[in-house]
């Protein structure tokens, strides 16, 4: 039976904390085979990607896009700094896509959580970030684990938001279950599963985002072990219908 465990963690997380420790300190019974969700923030805090407004000198261009939107230019140079490309601004929502090749709000830029007048960016490299972590719970425990970086994204045309990956470490990203029979014997041609998002997504149930929880812990998953980074779940552009 598949478990999620909630590992709750009271410190609050600054520049280069030594996360992988904080996570092994507060769970002790790792197994081989885990699979460790971990919450962005926590990460991006880790690697200093915390941005103080006050800072921040906004270019003509975002202060022209903020007094349009009603949003702060510093925010808005933020955003547009994390970003490849804008894809939409409107409704006073700026959709990008960025460095990473991810498409959503505010080139993920989150003031949530933090104190007032600060922001945080995404990693600069999340899967590196994931590789990183899962190598030192290996070196500290002896026990070969899982990986994702789980990030909240909205998702065209539904409302809410979902957790999704950012970055993995040790995991296949998609279960693809073309040429394999359905239960009335047909074969399957398209169906591939997002299994990283949606372990992010159950991880999420547990984790909350009020509840100073950045880690869980899925157990009893059965998964193919792989070197996939987070572009193997990326649609390219040829095949995004939206873009």
């Amino acid at each position: 039976m598949i478990e999620i465990i909630p590992v709750p963690v009271k410190k609050e997380i600054s520049k280069g904390d030594d996360i992988a420790q904080l996570f092994a300190s507060n769970f002790k019974d790792i197994q081989d085979g885990d699979i460790i969700i971990i919450a962005q923030k926590i990460v991006s805090k880790q690697e200093g990607k915390l941005v103080e407004l006050a800072q921040v000198i906004p270019s003509m261009l975002s202060v022209g896009i903020s007094s349009e939107y009603n949003k702060d230019p510093r925010l808005v140079e933020i955003i547009l700094s994390e970003a490849k490309r804008i894809v939409r601004l409107e409704n006073g929502i700026i959709i990008t896509e960025t460095k990473h090749g991810f498409v959503c709000a505010n080139s993920g830029v989150d003031e949530s959580n933090l104190p007032l007048g600060f922001a945080t960016t995404l990693p600069e490299n999340p899967d590196q970030s994931a590789s990183e972590f899962a190598k030192k719970i290996l070196d500290m425990t002896k026990k070969k684990v899982a990986v994702i970086i789980s990030d909240t994204f909205g998702r065209p045309f539904r409302e809410g938001q979902t957790n999704i990956a950012i970055g993995v470490s040790g995991i296949k990203t998609i279960q693809n279950y073309e040429g394999k029979q359905d239960t009335y014997g047909r074969t399957l041609r398209v169906t591939a599963i997002a299994q990283a998002d949606e372990l992010c997504s159950a991880a999420e149930l547990v984790m909350k985002k009020t509840k100073n929880c950045p880690f869980a812990v899925v157990r009893n998953f059965e998964y193919e072990p792989s070197d996939d980074s987070i572009r193997t779940i990326l649609r390219s552009k040829q095949t995004d219908l939206f873009r």
